[in-house]
């Protein structure tokens, strides 16, 4: 096999939080996938893929907290090697709010994992959180699905992860509003909430900034203007330093009171002229979910 073109994706995560729903997709894109493989079995899979005798040249598989914690802690080890022998390989860590998985596992009655006589969910739960902890740490690209259907979650994977080219940094941009909680995993926070706020106008309210007609108000603005134009030039002079770091993954998260109408506008607008500008860029609108 031509390791010029291998790639291994590593999903885990939480129980509930969509670990399956990954790797579909990914096999869905054209992936061998393997799920709940231990961490024994990994470490031939990664002796194979070094020494170029792997069956296909993208691979995803799948490992969870039921394997053993002092296995756990070699995988990031692991990685490293496949990567210094010039194998891309990255690790995608899904996780959920404890209430939205306890929810999860009611609504679908399936066993927790860890969960026994000892352990209620709940404590299976932050059991697990622990347990995972080496490969949370290690993480490319963390994905928090406590908002997420499993549509987006798909389509998540599938633009950030599967569709990207190798050495592409994939940009996400998100809204959100403040009253609802920060986004977890943002490597950058803008808060635009000092903005004229189109709630405030009742033939507005209802609407949302894709609207047109939301837009046209927020860009008689001079205030939106230099907002947007100088959001734009600190991304523009420093995601190629992130680029050359290495970095894979790139979160910016934009938050508003309501997450309805300003965040939502400048990440749509922002989206259009990283586009423009030949990126590769995913935009998610938490609250209008």
């Amino acid at each position: 096999m031509n390791t010029e073109h291998a790639k291994l994706v590593l999903v885990s995560g939480l129980s509930g939080s969509g670990k399956s729903i990954a790797l579909n997709a990914l096999e869905d894109a054209g992936y061998n996938c393997i799920d709940n493989l231990p961490v024994s079995l990994f470490e031939t899979l990664a002796r194979d893929m070094r020494e170029a005798n792997a069956p296909a040249s993208l691979t995803a598989i799948g490992i969870d907290a039921r394997a053993p914690c002092n296995e756990l802690e070699k995988v990031p080890a692991l990685i490293r090697q496949l990567r210094d022998h010039g194998i891309a390989c990255e690790i995608i860590f899904l996780e959920a709010d404890t209430d939205i998985l306890i929810q999860r596992f009611s609504e679908t009655r399936r066993r927790h994992p860890l969960t026994d006589s000892s352990h209620d969910l709940e404590t299976a739960i932050e059991q697990e959180r622990r347990l995972l902890t080496p490969l949370a740490d290690a993480s490319d690209l963390t994905i928090d699905t406590s908002r997420t259907t499993l549509h987006q979650l798909r389509e998540i994977i599938r633009e950030r992860v599967a569709d990207r080219r190798s050495g592409e940094l994939s940009l996400m941009l998100q809204s959100f509003g403040f009253k609802h909680g920060l986004p977890r995993n943002a490597n950058f926070v803008f808060d635009v909430r000092c903005l004229p706020n189109p709630h405030w106008h009742p033939e507005l309210r209802p609407l949302t900034g894709r609207h047109q007609a939301v837009a046209d108000f927020l860009e008689d603005s001079e205030a939106v203007n230099r907002m947007y134009e100088e959001l734009h030039a600190f991304l523009q002079r420093w995601i190629p330093c992130f680029e050359a770091e290495g970095r894979s993954y790139l979160s910016i998260a934009i938050g508003c009171t309501g997450g309805q109408h300003r965040s939502v506008y400048l990440a749509e607008r922002l989206r259009r002229s990283f586009e423009q500008l030949g990126r590769a860029v995913l935009c998610s609108h938490r609250e209008l979910a």
